[in-house]
């Protein structure tokens, strides 16, 4: 009887999804883009948890930084490999190394966990 019910139920589900995919409602549905802030106007140095390329290339495409705002992240997994959500700090020390801080610049820190855990902090250059 379990088999039936699960035959008929796999059946009904692809009918349905036959049915309203080709539907011309879903058709009319509007594409509605995501709104994504622009985060550059606030901030001035990004610090992307360097977890991989494809991490560090994702955040840069759906944030719309620029290559030398991932610079930092880049160069940190070059030269220390994924350090997990650690990476962050050698990344403010390459900021503070390689690219010109000044008083009043804001530095966003991104790190990423397991599963859909994620973390960001923004910090204030107080001192020149």
């Amino acid at each position: 009887m379990k088999v039936v019910a699960s035959l008929a139920a796999r059946y009904a589900v692809k009918f349905l999804r036959r049915t309203f995919d080709t539907h011309s409602f879903a058709k009319q549905l509007p594409d509605i883009k995501p709104y994504v802030p622009n985060f550059k106007t606030a901030i001035q140095h990004f610090c992307i948890h360097a977890g991989g390329r494809a991490v560090i290339d994702g955040i840069e495409k759906n944030l719309a930084l620029a290559p030398h705002h991932v610079e930092a992240s880049k160069a940190t997994l070059r030269n220390y490999g994924n350090t997990s959500s650690s990476s962050i700090w050698y990344e403010l020390e390459h900021i503070e190394d390689h690219q010109s801080m000044k008083r009043g610049d804001r530095v966003l820190q991104i790190a990423f966990g397991s599963g859909f855990k994620c973390n960001s902090a923004v910090w204030l250059r107080m001192k020149n």
